[in-house]
């Protein structure tokens, strides 16, 4: 098989030791993404939404003492679907991978969970076997988008609930800039809101105006004939997702970099870090590349982030009785 150029690849992998793999429930639109890195990366976090569904982020406090994790993961099912964490670890124990406890090795693991339950009903969730066909499944290949992996079940739209909402997914982007610095992302796209054209200032893919309708409505000018939420339960939600850089970076500063990626997620998805989300962004470090500011390294986590998000629902495709983007044309 022939050997991918890093500059040919304009997804995630481009940064070099990450590998992605993904799984999907057979029948049920359910799925989880595994990003691995044995030889464990600095890493930072940031939570937005108001409900977040995570796994291991108090690990990433610059404050505590492990700064590398070895694996990371998203996955539908919500709740459900934290086994996915036992099933990385498990795997990354079988390699010899983990943080030295001085009572063996413990692989560090975190991650983060969308709800797809509203269209995933048959009671049938990612688990720790699929988290290890994941994990086998990973490489340095570009990042397969769309409907796949913790994109399976992923949708947007929904202000007024499921049935007027649009099919989401997975997107990945890399930015490889002139000095040598690479910033790139993946993202899981779930949102409560639409997903927004951001040269144009209108949805690209989002609530729609029935069941039966392909019109969007704009879920940002709705907001303004509103007192109230339809929210919980039906409106379980969230963006999900990760940046990382070829430039050497500590947790402290990856925490500023989650953040600002943070921005590119309010550009591309309105309304953003709703009480109803649980928009949540992790930040890696993969490189030793020097002396790069860290506001330039988020500035550009910012853009690719909003690229991830506008593949993510390109590259969707329609389920059952919800279109996707390219149903709309």
């Amino acid at each position: 098989m022939p050997t991918i150029d890093a500059q040919d690849n304009d997804t995630l992998t481009a940064i070099e030791d990450l590998c992605v793999g993904q799984a999907q429930l057979s029948e049920a639109p359910s799925g989880c993404t595994v990003i691995l890195m044995p030889q464990g990366v600095v890493a930072g976090v940031d939570v937005r939404g108001g409900a977040p569904g995570t796994y291991g982020t108090d690990t990433l406090n610059p404050l505590n003492l492990v700064d590398r994790i070895h694996g990371l993961f998203f996955t539908g099912g919500s709740a459900f679907g934290l086994s996915i964490g036992d099933g990385v670890r498990n795997y990354l124990k079988t390699q010899g991978v983990g943080f030295d406890s001085g009572h063996g090795l413990i692989p560090i693991v975190c991650g983060a969970v969308v709800f797809d339950l509203g269209i995933n009903r048959s009671g049938r969730y990612p688990d720790a076997g699929l988290a290890m066909q994941a994990c086998e499944n990973a490489s340095s290949d570009p990042v397969v988008e769309g409907c796949v992996g913790a994109g399976t079940g992923a949708t947007v739209g929904k202000l007024y609930g499921i049935e007027r909402a649009m099919k989401g997914g997975l997107g990945s982007a890399c930015i490889h800039a002139p000095t040598g610095l690479q910033v790139a992302a993946l993202m899981v796209v779930n949102a409560f809101g639409d997903v927004m054209d951001p040269a144009h200032g209108r949805p690209l893919v989002g609530c729609r105006a029935s069941a039966d309708s392909l019109c969007l409505v704009n879920a940002d000018r709705e907001l303004h004939r509103l007192q109230t939420l339809r929210g919980f339960p039906d409106g379980q939600n969230t963006v999900v997702g990760v940046v990382a850089t070829n430039a050497r970076l500590n947790k402290t500063q990856l925490t500023k970099v989650a953040q600002m990626a943070h921005d590119g997620l309010a550009r591309a998805v309105a309304p953003a870090h709703t009480l109803y989300d649980g928009d949540t962004i992790f930040a890696l470090s993969c490189g030793s590349l020097e002396a790069v500011e860290v506001t330039i390294i988020g500035a550009l986590a910012a853009q690719v982030t909003t690229q991830a998000i506008l593949r993510a629902v390109t590259k969707a495709r329609r389920y059952q009785h919800l279109p996707a983007f390219a149903d709309l044309a």
